[in-house]
């Protein structure tokens, strides 16, 4: 708690002099000024909003999107006065530009899974494991386990929109399953990217610079592992008795439940995922490209389906007769139902943690901690950070440093940073996705009941790696 302490006391109160990290002296401290004050300050009143969003019936994303805009516009007043205005324009581009490939990719991500709904999928996979005849408990399992071996190939957003949605048709009725169910799915999903070098984004920014090559990051496993299995076991204890109600499908033209294409739709998520991969593995290229390319074959595909539809045969834009047309496809419709409050939240967060970093904060925190407490306790503390903050600024700060560690500690930090966010719901972009997703069920409150477990799983996996890569 001590060292807890002195990380938030040298956020707050700085007692270093550093540039922003530009290496240059144009580059202006302000970490000491008013300006950096107010930053802060605004900072943390809009994630107080954001922590009661369900009391106070305000979405997430406007307290953080006015603290984006004002804590730049602070900015710009402090480098207008010294008429250098030029480096907060750089500042905002490049911090703009990390949004805009993480929007698209969502973006892109989102659409699949609402095509998906649409289709009928996870309605199939609802009823194919109620057919099975699993329980609650079996279920809470069987998808954090998936969670667990998805999030690796597929991101660990991407797993856990996916995952929720079939723990949201599958145990709808059933308010204490679904949140108990996307705690572990979080949790799940974070721990699994873990290991992966495109698994989570400070994964690979960590396989970017070069500090941790590829195959090293899968000895991470075991620990990842851990960190999984600990708080699940823990809170199967407290899961409902019983299995889901057997509820009325809707069963399309063929007697099926999933509307045709639904497959189809499946294998291009896939073909896009591989193709987010490949671009960056082989071709040096952002993945934010290759999911667009991917929303190119969703599209064409689309296209394609519609040509089927009576409607387009007609040439009517509602055809006679009152049965559903299964062939009926509009991938716009698909793009508006997306969670935009989540993007927008992520803009927010982005640009206002942005903001702290080219004020001086992250570099002074992580210099504070890495030169007084010892590499082992900083990278345990940038767990928690990552918590409150945001993985990808922490990490990005920690990468900014470049302190003196070996590989066991790159990876130790590779692996709180990854699974550090589970102790709360807005810690991770898993957590964020699946408040809105599962709005009402599983919420800020409700996960922070479990923290504390969580975080029990957090130490374990600690402990493990040394055990293990030590």
């Amino acid at each position: 708690m001590k060292a807890f302490l002195m990380l938030i006391a040298g956020i707050l109160l700085p007692s270093l002099t550093l540039a922003s990290g530009e290496g240059t002296s144009e580059v202006l401290d302000l970490t000491r000024s008013w300006f950096g004050y107010a930053a802060i300050a605004l900072f943390v009143i809009a994630y107080i909003f954001v922590i009661f969003e369900e009391q106070l019936h305000l979405p997430k994303s406007k307290p953080v999107i006015v603290a984006a805009g004002l804590i730049w516009a602070l900015i710009a007043i402090a480098y207008t006065t010294h008429q250098i205005p030029h480096l907060v324009e750089q500042g905002i581009r490049h911090n703009f530009l990390e949004y805009a490939e993480l929007f698209f990719f969502l973006l892109v991500a989102m659409t699949y899974i609402n095509a998906m709904m649409e289709r009928g999928v996870f309605e199939a996979l609802r009823n194919w494991l109620i057919e099975k005849g699993y329980s609650y408990r079996q279920l809470f399992w069987i998808t954090g386990i998936l969670a667990f071996f998805i999030s690796p190939v597929a991101d660990n957003l991407t797993t856990a929109l996916i995952m929720c949605a079939v723990v949201m048709t599958v145990g709808k009725n059933n308010a204490k399953f679904v949140s108990m169910a996307c705690i572990n799915i979080v949790v799940a999903a974070n721990a699994g990217g873990a290991f992966s070098p495109f698994g989570d984004i400070t994964t690979l920014m960590v396989w970017q610079k070069g500090n941790v090559h590829f195959w090293e990051f899968f000895s991470l496993f075991i620990p990842a592992v851990v960190n999984f299995v600990v708080p699940a076991a823990i809170m199967h204890l407290a899961l409902p008795n019983g299995t889901p109600e057997k509820a009325a499908t809707l069963k399309y033209a063929s007697g099926r439940i999933m509307k045709p294409g639904g497959v189809g739709i499946i294998a291009l998520f896939i073909l896009t995922i591989a193709t987010a991969v490949s671009f960056h593995n082989f071709l040096d290229l952002p993945p934010v490209y290759g999911m667009m390319l991917g929303l190119g074959y969703l599209k064409l595909f689309g296209y394609y389906l519609s040509r089927r539809s009576r409607s387009w045969q007609s040439r009517a834009e509602n055809p006679p007769g009152n049965a559903v047309d299964p062939y009926e496809f509009d991938v716009f419709s698909r793009i508006a139902q997306s969670e935009w409050d989540t993007l927008f939240f992520f803009y927010g967060v982005i640009l206002s943690v942005g903001g702290l970093g080219f004020l001086g904060y992250l570099a002074v925190a992580s210099e504070a901690i890495y030169v007084g407490l010892g590499p082992t306790i900083a990278n345990i503390l940038v767990g928690f950070a990552s918590a409150i903050i945001d993985n990808i600024p922490v990490m990005f700060a920690v990468l900014s440093m470049q302190p003196e560690m070996d590989l066991t500690q790159w990876l130790l930090v590779t692996l709180t940073a990854g699974v550090g966010g589970s102790m709360l719901s807005i810690g991770s972009a898993a957590g964020v996705a699946l408040m809105g997703q599962a709005r009402g069920k599983y919420t800020f409150f409700a996960h922070l009941k479990w923290s504390p477990v969580i975080m029990l799983g957090y130490f374990a996996s600690i402990w493990v790696h040394f055990l293990v890569n030590g």
